[in-house]
């Protein structure tokens, strides 16, 4: 099993919405949450529950499990640098 990175999350996030060409202002009217409680989950201040990864998900024009799936890569990708250092 692999421990996750509190971290990933919001790198995960942050990635998405830089993709999507979106500011925080954007993404997080898009997702129904406050831009300051974007903010903290994409610095890792704060972590998501379901509901706002739900949230986030359409935002992005993705499915809930797609980020979740995303997220677990980047956590895999992640672990696996870790192990190698």
């Amino acid at each position: 099993m692999i421990d996750l990175n509190l971290k990933t999350i919001g790198a995960v996030i942050k990635q998405l919405r830089k993709q999507h060409g979106q500011s925080q202002e954007v993404c997080s009217g898009l997702a129904g949450i406050a831009r300051s409680h974007l903010a903290m989950i994409e610095s890792s201040t704060k972590i998501p529950n379901f509901e706002t990864l739900w949230k986030l998900s359409y935002a992005f024009n993705l499915q809930p499990h797609e980020l979740v799936k995303l997220i677990e890569e980047e956590n895999k990708k992640i672990s696996s640098e870790q192990l190698h250092i």
